[in-house]
């Protein structure tokens, strides 16, 4: 395998990262699950209009992307917030953020030639 192979298949995939929280009511799950106690299905659609199979099926999406891990505790899974992947999320950004500001700071010295 190259190296350039290599940095890929361990750099984390943002993009599903993105995806994943670019829904509400995943968006919402995640604010639930930020406390830090981990939270059966049942407990996450308590008060909401969705069923516990669309609940299961936002926590599968946030499951494959990292965010959210599960663990079995008697007749039901729990859920618990990963927050490795948001914060790999909010590196990348912070990086981004970081060229763009380079950029309009070259672009600026150069127009003011």
């Amino acid at each position: 395998m190259s190296q350039r192979a290599a940095r890929r298949a361990t750099r984390p995939d943002h993009a599903l990262v993105f995806a994943a929280l670019g829904d509400a009511t995943r968006l919402a799950l995640v604010a639930q699950l930020a406390g830090g106690q981990p939270r059966s299905i049942s407990y996450l659609a308590a008060g909401s209009k969705l069923t516990r199979q669309a609940i299961t099926k936002h926590l599968r999406v946030l499951h494959s992307a990292g965010v959210v891990r599960s663990a079995r505790s008697g007749r039901e899974n729990l859920f618990e917030l990963d927050p490795r992947p948001i914060e790999g999320v909010r590196q990348y950004l912070e990086h981004v953020s970081e060229q763009w500001d380079q950029a309009l700071s070259r672009l600026k010295a150069f127009v003011e030639r």
